[in-house]
């Protein structure tokens, strides 16, 4: 890994957490008022310069649960490569319903970061302790460094 990554990782990682606490506000993308796991990702791997900037919105709050249509997923496949052992700065996402419609920014696998619905704001998580994320094993990790 380039010198150049290693850092790019480090601040991708320490944005994320500048986020932490910001409550859970469907399709919101504002530090400290309210954002979403997708937007949370946007943020900040977009304001990173991890990625150049884009917007997945409108989307429904339960289109997951309803199609099997991966607009989640395909926005991480059309920015990144699936990757099986994730790094800091790396995406872990999981299937939600039909769809993968959870994801968040890898700390240290297991730790990530991700504005997480059930507990209403960011939070860093161990996601190998006991909770619904840790009992779901359809999860998949992207590097967005090694695009296609």
């Amino acid at each position: 890994m380039s010198q150049d990554v290693t850092i790019q990782r480090a601040a991708v990682v320490a944005e994320a957490r500048r986020w932490i606490g910001t409550p859970y506000h469907h399709q919101a993308d504002v530090l400290g008022a309210g954002v979403d796991c997708g937007m949370l990702l946007v943020r900040v791997y977009v304001d990173t310069g991890v990625v150049p900037p884009f917007d997945p919105r409108p989307y429904s709050p339960q289109w997951h649960l309803h199609r099997d249509d991966e607009r989640y997923l395909g926005f991480l496949l059309e920015r990144g490569i699936e990757v099986t052992n994730p790094k800091p700065g790396d995406i872990a996402v999981w299937k939600i319903g039909r769809a993968f419609a959870h994801g968040g920014v890898v700390v240290g696998w297991p730790l990530v970061v991700h504005a997480y619905q059930p507990e209403g704001r960011v939070v860093e998580s161990d996601v190998s302790l006991p909770s619904p994320l840790s009992e779901n094993k359809r999860q998949r990790f992207f590097n967005p460094w090694g695009r296609p």
